[in-house]
C-alpha cells in the first residue's frame, strides 16, 4: 500500500511510519521539521524508518515541508491510497500566546488535505484529533463521543474544527475519513517537554517532580503502541468512516499519584515539588472507549502502570542519547 504521514517525523506520525514500513508498506513522510523541541528526536525517527525500508525492501521517502503548502499537499495526497494525517502545531499551553497560527496549521493544513482528496479515489484519510476538543468537564467523565464538545484552550478548538470538517467532508462528499481523538499519548521519542519524561528526568538526575497545581488532576494516558494498532486497523475495515473516535487506556491516574509512582521507581527518597498550574490546563481526562471497542475492535494492551514502566525501562536504556533533548526542553 502507499501510505503518506503527515507529521511523520513527529513522535506519534513516526511510530506510524516506522510501523507501516515493518508490516511491508511504502511510506511518504511529510514534516516541516518545526523546532517546537529538539529536532535531534525527529532526525532519528528519519533514520530508523530509512534503516527499517531498507530491511524490509519497502520505499521510504522523506520530505521536509508545510501541511499548509496546497500545490506540495495536493502533489503526495494524489499519490497516496492512505493518508494519516498526524501533523499539527501541538501543546495547549503555547496555542494560548499564537492563537492563530493553530489555526493556519491544524486547520487550514487540514483543509488542505482533504480539498487534495476530495477529487481522488482516496481509501481512507484518519486524523489525529484530541481530547481536548471535550474541554476537561468532570460532569461528563468518562467521555463518549456524544458528550459536549467545549474546548478550553485554542489548541482545543483547532483540533476540534479540523476534526469537523473531515466528517463533513465524508457527509457531502462522500470521503473515507476517520477522526481520532487521542488521549495524552506517551512513549519512545515523545515530546520532551510532556509530564512524564519531565517526572522520570527529574527522577533519574536526583531532582524532585515538579507538579503544576495541586497533582488531583487526572488523565487518561494512553501508550503510543496502543495508537498504532488503532490507525493499523483503520486499513482494513471501513466501519468508522465519517466518525470520530476516542482513543485512550480506558482508565485515568491523578498527577500526583503519576508523579509518586515514578518517584518511587527511580529514587524513592524525593520529595515532590508543586508550582502554579496553567489556565488552559483541563482539569480532568478520561476516555469512553466503547465506540472503539465496537467499530475497530480496539483493546489497549497497556494500563497506565504497565506504559509507564515500559517507558521507564526504555528510558533508562536510551538515557545517553534521549535526555539531552529533555535536559535542553
Amino acid at each position: 500500500m502507499q501510505i503518506f504521514v503527515t507529521g511523520g517525523a513527529g513522535f506519534i506520525g513516526g511510530h506510524l511510519a516506522e510501523q507501516f514500513l515493518r508490516d511491508g508498506h511504502d511510506v511518504v513522510v511529510l514534516d516541516q521539521m518545526h523546532p517546537y523541541y529538539d529536532l535531534g528526536i525527529k532526525r532519528q525517527t528519519i533514520e530508523l524508518c530509512k534503516e527499517i525500508s531498507k530491511q524490509n525492501e519497502s520505499s521510504y521517502k522523506f520530505i521536509q515541508g508545510d501541511i499548509r503548502d496546497s500545490d506540495l499537499v495536493t502533489d503526495l495526497v494524489n499519490e497516496a491510497e492512505y493518508v494519516f494525517h498526524q501533523a499539527g502545531r501541538a501543546g495547549v499551553r503555547d496555542s494560548v500566546s499564537e492563537p492563530r497560527i493553530y489555526d493556519e496549521v491544524n486547520v487550514g493544513g487540514t483543509l488542505n488535505i482533504l480539498e487534495a482528496a476530495r477529487n481522488t479515489d482516496i481509501k481512507r484519510i484518519v486524523m489525529a484529533s484530541s481530547s481536548s476538543v471535550y474541554g476537561g468537564n468532570q460532569e461528563y467523565l468518562p467521555f463518549q463521543e456524544t458528550d459536549p464538545t467545549q474546548p478550553i484552550s485554542p489548541y482545543g478548538v483547532s483540533k476540534l474544527s479540523a476534526e469537523r470538517y473531515l466528517c463533513s467532508y465524508n457527509n457531502v462528499y462522500d470521503l473515507p475519513t476517520v477522526a481520532l481523538r487521542y488521549f495524552t499519548v506517551y512513549g519512545p521519542r515523545m515530546r520532551p517537554n510532556m509530564a512524564i519524561s519531565n517526572f522520570v528526568f527529574r527522577c533519574m538526575n536526583e531532582e524532585s517532580p515538579i507538579i503544576y497545581g495541586d497533582g488531583s488532576q487526572t488523565r487518561d494516558l494512553t501508550y503510543v503502541d496502543d495508537i498504532v494498532k488503532a490507525n493499523q486497523a483503520l486499513l482494513q475495515t471501513n466501519a468508522a468512516d465519517g466518525e470520530a473516535v476516542n482513543i485512550g487506556s480506558s482508565d485515568n491516574i491523578e498527577i500526583q499519584t503519576l508523579a509518586k509512582l515514578i518517584r518511587d521507581n527511580i529514587q524513592p527518597d524525593l520529595s515532590l515539588e508543586f508550582a502554579d498550574r496553567f489556565e488552559a490546563d483541563a482539569d480532568h481526562t478520561h476516555a469512553d472507549i466503547t465506540k472503539a471497542r465496537n467499530l475497530l475492535g480496539y483493546d489497549p494492551e497497556y494500563s497506565i502502570q504497565e506504559g509507564v514502566q515500559k517507558f521507564i525501562d526504555w528510558y533508562t536504556t536510551n538515557r545517553g542519547e534521549y535526555e539531552p533533548f529533555v535536559r535542553s526542553s
